[in-house]
């Protein structure tokens, strides 16, 4: 191989889920442990791997992707190595030890099939914006990983009493342990977010985590435009 090029090359198999540069998931399959993965996130693979777009675990949930929070997902199995992409966007890889995350659906890359999973409601922000956030929650022992549009922050929501607020549009995830609750901003609608009209903020407290993207998704998840 060209010496210049022999940085690139694939690095040994150090775990089920690793990151190949910022923005690239390696994943390495074998037979039994089935991935879900979002459809057309498969940029290359090795070995003998087969791929079932809409599975039915995924129809069963598919209803309630009402608000496009959601993506749609492939099921991945077989033996080799999986590598996953999504735009160039960087991956976070992330190992639940009987864990719970909450995952906005559009940042959502990969799971390991065995995972509980299913799409929920966050309690206590419909009334600020009609039929309020709809978001992937991802349960048991397994590893996930997201995308997030640039280097992500993770807030520890643990470390003191103050609660930590995120504009919804640049967030990525959560644990689901957190007490969220919506807050109105008006005096400064122009100067959070992107464009004018009423913005929320999403407030979290408690014992947990927050993924925060520096690049505010295109869904608006929560802004009302005036």
């Amino acid at each position: 191989m060209n010496q210049q090029l022999a940085g690139y090359a694939p690095t040994p198999i150090a775990a089920r889920m690793e990151n190949h540069g910022r923005s690239m998931l390696k994943v390495a399959m074998a037979s039994g442990q089935d991935l879900f993965a979002r459809t057309g996130s498969m940029v290359a693979y090795e070995g003998f791997i087969q791929y079932e777009p809409n599975p039915p675990a995924a129809r069963q949930v598919a209803s309630q992707w009402i608000t496009g929070e959601g993506a749609p997902i492939m099921k991945c199995s077989g033996d080799g190595l999986l590598y996953l992409a999504d735009y160039g966007a960087d991956v976070v890889v992330m190992n639940l030890n009987n864990d719970s995350l909450s995952v906005n659906g559009t940042n959502l890359l990969a799971f390991d099939a065995h995972l509980q999973w299913g799409v929920e409601k966050v309690k206590g922000l419909a009334k600020f914006a009609g039929q309020g956030l709809w978001n992937v929650q991802i349960s048991g022992t397994g590893w996930v990983a997201l995308t997030s549009r640039g280097t992500p922050i993770v807030v520890d929501c643990g470390r003191g009493e103050d609660e930590t607020y995120v504009d919804p549009d640049a967030l990525v995830a959560w644990s689901p342990e957190l007490k969220v609750k919506g807050k109105r901003s008006f005096k400064a609608s122009s100067l959070i977010g992107r464009g004018s009209g009423e913005a929320y903020q999403m407030a979290f407290s408690g014992r947990g985590i927050v993924v925060v993207q520096p690049s505010e998704d295109s869904t608006d998840r929560l802004r009302i435009r005036g």
